[in-house]
């Protein structure tokens, strides 16, 4: 299941031309994938999993998510915050290969309106083509129209069954531009990763140094006080 909040369409969306930093995810990311769901709203995780999943099974999911063998990948902010993330899940047997991966996403409710959506999306489609698949899949609630909408967009064909339904998305076999452009996305990614990183230590850093050279020191001034007062 996908989770893409319809309110968000009466926000303005991003240009779909602007460049967003979407990072692979790996084992080290899994507690940031866990705060990330467990963030979510009852109804973001009713759409985003198809039923009200609660804390403990949030919890399971995120322990059984396998980094190595899908493609998991997010977009962080300054904060290095989760804020949007995409699993890539590939339908084969273990350790084989397959024709079919199915698409889910979800993005934190304060982030919505910035095409993160869209782009995860793409993204998705890129590393899929890569891997050989030939057919990504959406399950998705029939209310979560922005989702649907999405697919719709790039060619999917959609199929509804009561509260539930399903696009299937037939994808282009991977070439060389496929494999270039995966790579330069990773590059740019990483150093927005690392930018935001040292800025993130540079802010504890001067924090810190206001912290440790304010005059008098608090235990100075507390020393002072108490002889004051006797």
């Amino acid at each position: 299941m996908t989770s893409l909040n319809t309110a968000s369409a009466s926000r303005p969306v991003l240009a779909r031309s602007r460049w967003i930093p979407i990072r692979p995810l790996s084992e080290i990311n899994r507690p940031d994938v866990l705060a990330h769901l467990l963030a979510l709203s009852p109804a973001d995780r009713y759409l985003r999993f198809g039923y009200a999943a609660s804390d403990s099974q949030i919890e399971r999911y995120v322990a059984s998510l396998n980094f190595a063998r899908d493609d998991i990948a997010g977009v962080f902010n300054w904060k290095l915050e989760l804020i949007a993330m995409t699993h890539v899940a590939y339908l084969g047997q273990e350790g084989g290969a397959s024709n079919l991966a199915e698409f889910g996403v979800s993005v934190a409710a304060h982030a919505r309106g910035r095409g993160y959506g869209a782009r995860l999306f793409d993204h998705a489609v890129l590393r899929a083509r890569i891997r050989g698949v030939d057919t990504m899949i959406i399950h998705a609630l029939t209310e979560n129209t922005a989702m649907l909408r999405i697919a719709r967009k790039a060619g999917a064909t959609v199929e509804r069954d009561g509260s539930d339904s399903e696009a299937r998305l037939k994808l282009p076999p991977e070439n060389f531009g496929t494999r270039l452009e995966a790579l330069m996305a990773d590059q740019a990614a990483e150093f927005d990763y690392s930018v935001k990183s040292q800025a993130q230590f540079m802010q504890m850093l001067s924090s810190w140094m206001g912290a440790d050279l304010a005059w008098p020191p608090r235990s100075l001034s507390e020393t002072r006080e108490s002889v004051t007062a006797e």
